[in-house]
């Protein structure tokens, strides 16, 4: 059997059968060339292993912190374009960021890896992200060593050191770099942030959360939010809160102690939610539409100096129909329905209001610091993780989740959520027209690498001690990379090279430093910095780009076949002029350094299977994969990733439990939330059983006659017997008391997840948002008990499952 051999990071080399990477076997699609003929890396080794020089066993000694050392607040938002804010031009008012851009320097082309888990991973780190094991989001990890999906030991974070020099460090609002099977209280903490070098958290850990209903982790625990949206509760606001709070309380005991907070807020990721006075602000505002939009903003970026003059737009399609992800096509505003139009302006409306309200929280914390004395020695960094987001699909969607379902939205039923838009009852995202128009004047968005509409952000920087320029623009070249260098520099530290005994990665960045002291257009001091995002390409490298014409989550592989593009981004910012005829060499030259860094960086292989193949992969647990599982009241949330999963199959749940008052009422079992879950509840002395396929109404329900005080085994079980037309599960089911059905009729249930991530597996209660709108949350059990619930996703009978769960309450 032909072999290749895999060198790791541990250095040893593990023999594997072709087969094992091939896509028959795994489906991970894989480059080795070019289709201009670029070198082959592949010669039956795969060369993995990131580190060259001989490791440096020089033990590593903490120290206290350099004196005056300053405090560092890196503020950092979702899924935000270069277009999109008032420092840049934007039409989005930010007036704190207003402040800190008039205080502080602007950069213009500071670039990201496309989509966040990689982004955070390398501001955490300073090694690129295939290095850190984040090719893509965390639950899209497939195994392999550029793609695992955990931090390594090799490559310590920015909070470690800082930690053991000294520094108190914090983490607010989201992490997204824990593996989705550690997102459990029972898991494994090592990848949490408390064990990554911060001394406190409060915030989520996956990719997105509700943010009037967040899932949130203080520490090392879950928690439940403090109060709700009826009394006022936005996670933008108990962010600000707990910072200033955790501030004020180390200065109180440790005043001398500098501090590093990264402040992650839940905007601008999808769900878009904002309180209503803020989407009011805007109301008009985006009537225009995003093909003008484009246009508006272009001139006010060249005007205000972020863009060169005489940058061109690109086009809003610019892949070609052969290659292009339908998912992905922005649908020209002149083409639209009075309805669309109105639905998607809004869309923007509510986008803009979820922006301006967040950095108005910011803004609480900055004001505070200023008050306290303690903004002159305080480095600001205020960014974003990667570009406007595209996964609204054309339509916009009152349910993201859709997107990771593969389902399509429809407009009627947007329509009926028009004014609910922003609030608790909607899960909202734009369409794809307007993450084209806030990543203008570049081609697509986020997930696109090899173009600037994916990668490049705002990146403000203010120190007032430190910088001496006030208000200005910086143009040179930058990537995520490079800020844990930048950091570093200023406060006088080294990464080390072996970190708790371990032989550590190199830092992959340079120190932008030297731009706090230089003129706005001074040549950059970074020479190459690679990009690939699944399936994507690009790399750059001394003002020139190349750029594989692919689209993500497309299933297409084929990479060898890929046409690469060619810029020159010194002289066209916005990468408008394909010069790949005029410089063959270059673009030649280009490639074969593509492939270095992909050698050098672990990245092959590449992978587009579209969204919800990669996030529906079974991944290794602590945990033994089994047909059964069995769930007790009083618990934790069981996060998605590590509950019993439905998708795809029959399944039956079960539940002992006694009633003991005849009013007895509430949640039995719960999973997900309104915008896509199931849940086993009691009211009106009915059993209920609801599946709320991706938040579309009505509500699949089933419901028993009036239940009496007493023992009983109740549940459900649904049968698949084929697929819907968007992947979806079709069947029956049946709703049982005891050992008899009670109510039985056809349903579907979901291809995906029921939420990116969030809104987990709950008994005696469901957390967060509710499943169903028929209880109230939290929809406690009460006047009775619940025993347990048992799930079986095995072939089993429902009657054998039945005869056992009575035998068991039998003996209760």
């Amino acid at each position: 059997m032909t072999t290749a051999k895999l060198k790791l990071r541990d250095s040893t080399r593990m023999m594997l059968p072709l087969a094992a990477i091939s896509l028959a076997t795994c489906g991970v699609l894989m480059s080795m060339a070019s289709a201009q003929n670029a070198p082959s890396t592949f010669k039956g080794v795969i060369d993995l292993d990131v580190r060259k020089s001989t490791p440096d066993w020089t033990p590593y000694i903490p120290k206290k912190a350099p004196e005056g050392a300053p405090n560092v607040l890196f503020i950092l938002y979702d899924d935000t374009g270069l277009a999109a804010w008032s420092p840049y031009g934007g039409r989005i008012n930010m007036p704190t960021l207003d402040k800190i851009a008039a205080e502080g320097l602007t950069y213009t082309q500071f670039h990201t890896a496309a989509l966040c888990s990689p982004t955070r991973s390398m501001l955490l780190t300073g090694r690129n992200h295939n290095v850190n094991g984040m090719a893509a989001i965390t639950e899209g990890a497939n195994g392999f060593p550029g793609a695992h999906g955990r931090l390594p030991d090799q490559a310590a974070t920015i909070g470690q050191i800082l930690q053991d020099n000294g520094y108190s460090t914090f983490w607010l609002g989201k992490n997204h770099n824990v593996a989705e099977q550690d997102v459990a209280s029972g898991a494994s903490r090592k990848l949490w942030p408390l064990q990554k070098g911060f001394d406190r958290f409060y915030g989520f850990i996956g990719g997105e959360t509700n943010q009037w209903y967040p899932d949130l982790v203080e520490d090392n625990h879950f928690i439940e939010p403090p109060y709700g949206p009826e009394k006022g509760y936005h996670l933008s606001k108990d962010l600000a809160d707990r910072a200033i709070a955790m501030v004020r309380d180390q200065k109180a005991t440790n005043p001398s102690r500098p501090w590093y907070m990264w402040y992650n807020p839940g905007a601008n990721h999808a769900p878009h939610h904002a309180p209503q006075e803020y989407i009011a602000k805007y109301k008009g505002k985006f009537d225009d539409g995003y093909d003008a939009y484009r246009t508006w903003v272009l001139a006010r970026m060249i005007d205000k100096g972020v863009l060169p003059k005489g940058t061109q737009l690109t086009p809003l399609n610019p892949l070609p129909d052969e290659v292009a992800n339908k998912a992905d096509f922005v649908r020209p505003w002149n083409s639209l329905s009075s309805d669309e139009k109105k639905l998607f302006s809004h869309m923007a409306e509510v986008y803009a209001g979820f922006s301006e309200y967040t950095d108005v929280q910011i803004g609480r914390i900055i004001d505070y610091l200023r008050e306290s004395g303690q903004l002159e020695n305080t480095i600001v960094l205020y960014a974003a993780d990667n570009g406007a987001s595209g996964e609204g699909t054309p339509n916009g969607s009152v349910n993201e989740n859709k997107f990771f379902n593969n389902y399509p939205d429809d407009l009627a039923e947007n329509m009926k959520a028009l004014n609910d838009l922003g609030g608790p009852n909607t899960y909202p995202h734009y369409p794809t027209g307007w993450a084209a128009a806030f990543s203008t004047p570049f081609k697509m968005f986020k997930r696109y690498s090899q173009y600037s509409g994916g990668t490049i952000d705002p990146l403000v920087i203010s120190w007032p001690k430190g910088i001496k320029a006030r208000g200005e623009i910086r143009d040179q070249y930058h990537h995520a990379v490079d800020i844990v260098p930048t950091l570093l520099e200023i406060i006088g530290l080294e990464m080390p090279k072996v970190y708790h005994g371990i032989d550590q990665y190199p830092l992959a960045g340079v120190s932008m430093r030297y731009t706090f002291d230089a003129r706005p257009h001074d040549p950059t001091r970074k020479r190459r910095q690679y990009y690939a995002m699944l399936g994507t390409r690009g790399i750059w490298e001394d003002g020139w780009k190349a750029a594989a014409v692919h689209a993500p989550f497309t299933g297409k592989g084929n990479f060898d076949e890929d046409r690469w593009e060619l810029y020159h981004v010194d002289a066209d910012r916005s990468e408008s002029k394909d010069l790949a005829k005029e410089y063959p060499d270059k673009l030649r030259a280009l490639i074969k350094a593509w492939f270095e860094e992909a050698d050098k960086n672990m990245v092959l292989p590449i992978d587009d299977r579209s969204a919800a193949e990669q996030l529906g992969v079974e991944r290794p647990t602590e945990e033994a994969a089994r047909e059964r599982y069995v769930y007790y009241p009083g618990t934790s949330p069981v996060p998605e990733g590590v509950a019993v999963s439905v998708r795809g199959r029959s399944y039956k749940i079960l539940a002992n439990i006694e009633i003991t008052d005849p009013n007895a009422s509430g949640v039995i079992f719960a999973h997900g939330s309104r915008f896509g879950g199931h849940s086993l509840f009691i009211k009106n002395k009915k059993l209920y059983y609801v599946y709320n396929f991706l938040g579309i109404k009505p509500e699949q329900k089933f419901v028993s006659g009036e239940l009496k005080p007493g023992k009983y085994t109740v549940g459900m079980e649904f049968t698949r017997e084929s697929s819907g037309k968007h992947g979806e599960s079709l069947g029956r089911t049946k709703l049982y008391v005891n050992d008899k059905v009670v109510a039985e009729g056809p349903m579907r249930t979901q291809l995906g997840k029921f939420t990116l991530s969030g809104d987990g597996l709950c008994v005696g209660y469901d957390s967060g948002d509710t499943v169903s709108q028929e209880y109230k949350s939290p929809g406690r059990f009460s006047g009775g008990v619940i025993f347990a619930v048992g799930v079986t996703v095995e072939k089993a009978q429902y009657i054998d499952l039945e005869k056992e769960a009575a035998r068991a309450l039998a003996r209760d």
